[in-house]
């Protein structure tokens, strides 16, 4: 505890304008909550012995009373920086060592601000000072035990080591409940952010045709992907689930449409922070919007293929982007592979905490590819 307690404080002081970093120390200030819980729960079921009867009261209640911080200082700092996540106006989502996704705390929408996100900060911050305080106390108060005149307390830590100890040392009792009832705690904390993620998608589409397709999609052939940059740092990904009604007249342009209907909760990185960013209620909302719509009309020719109007609906709003392209037809199949910038403000992606887009790229790359076969 010791050790990771001096560790995340160290990286606290290390980590600005670093996600790594970042992630990290809310991966190991989770665990040490957890861990204190379960620490907590094994003081309860195994007393430690008493104090060396040479001590004096006043040292015997410092003690104590140091104890008793260092114990709150476990709980109440790990959950000070876990509400202020939470309530940070700028939303990222929390992966524990990369693996598994942490949900903010409850009831804190109506919290998120500037002001309740400064004081939080303060007090966490600060905080770190404190430990390294009782740190000092706690060790200059052994090491005084240990070479003064009353019974050394150091050899009891270790029993067995130095022979025998004076209390005798009991056998550890309530494994179960202390580290049991701690690990359960956090499974159901952790499956309840799993469910209430929404899933990776793949249901069927409730957005309704509208137009009467002449080719049919090889979806295992196909796919929309997007890039981007994060920092500076090339990211892309694709999404998992979407359909298409395809109308196409290669002699006759004015009568082609395309209705692409897109499962937002598909969405993959292959990065498990930059899923769960992305599910979020800034960026796409699959949970109010699990679905974006993007229709192609005015089709034209266009030196080495074709042009389109990409209108892209997302979030209730509805934003216009040329889209360029290639088709190769083969007899009754097509290949097909196109491109279209688009712009995350446009698109009203990521504009509550990074509408400067000082972190996330404004600009964002989606290409198309993919297999068609023409009906009869």
């Amino acid at each position: 505890m010791a050790a990771l307690l001096i560790f995340m404080i160290l990286l606290g002081w290390a980590m600005e304008d670093n996600e790594a970093r970042f992630q990290l120390h809310k991966s190991v200030g989770i665990t040490i909550l957890f861990l204190a819980l379960a620490r907590l729960g094994w003081r309860f079921a195994n007393p430690p012995p008493s104090l060396p009867e040479g001590m004096a009261p006043l040292e015997k209640t410092a003690s104590h009373a140091v104890h008793v911080a260092f114990y709150a200082l476990m709980i109440g700092v790990p959950l000070v920086g876990w509400f202020m996540v939470s309530v940070s106006p700028f939303q990222v989502s929390t992966v524990l060592y990369g693996v598994l996704s942490w949900p903010h705390l409850p009831f804190t929408d109506g919290l998120r601000s500037e002001a309740v996100y400064g004081v939080a900060e303060f007090f966490h911050s600060k905080s770190a000072w404190l430990i390294f305080g009782l740190l000092a106390l706690h060790v200059a108060g052994a090491v005084k035990h240990e070479i003064g005149a009353e019974d050394g307390v150091l050899k009891r830590m270790l029993p067995g080591l130095f022979g025998k100890t004076e209390p005798p040392a009991l056998p550890g009792r309530g494994f179960i409940f202390a580290f049991g009832g701690s690990l359960l705690l956090f499974a159901v904390i952790a499956v309840a952010s799993m469910f209430g993620s929404g899933g990776n998608g793949g249901a069927k589409s409730q957005t309704a045709p509208r137009i009467e397709g002449n080719w049919d999609v090889d979806y295992s052939a196909s796919e929309i992907r997007f890039d981007g940059a994060h920092e500076g740092r090339g990211f892309g990904g694709v999404f998992g689930a979407w359909t298409a009604d395809v109308a196409f007249y290669p002699d006759d342009l004015e009568r082609s449409a395309v209705q692409v209907v897109i499962d937002t909760r598909s969405i993959r990185t292959g990065t498990k922070l930059y899923d769960d960013n992305l599910r979020g209620k800034e960026w796409f909302n699959p949970g109010e919007f699990p679905e974006a719509v993007v229709e192609l009309s005015d089709f034209a020719e266009a030196a080495g293929g074709y042009t389109a109007t990409a209108t892209i609906t997302l979030k209730g709003s509805a934003v216009r982007v040329p889209l360029g392209f290639t088709l190769d037809i083969a007899g009754d199949e097509a290949r097909l592979s196109g491109s279209a910038e688009l712009s995350r403000k446009a698109l009203d992606l990521g504009q509550s905490s990074d509408p400067g887009a000082a972190y996330v790229a404004d600009e964002v790359t989606v290409t198309l590819s993919g297999k068609a076969t023409r009906r009869s």
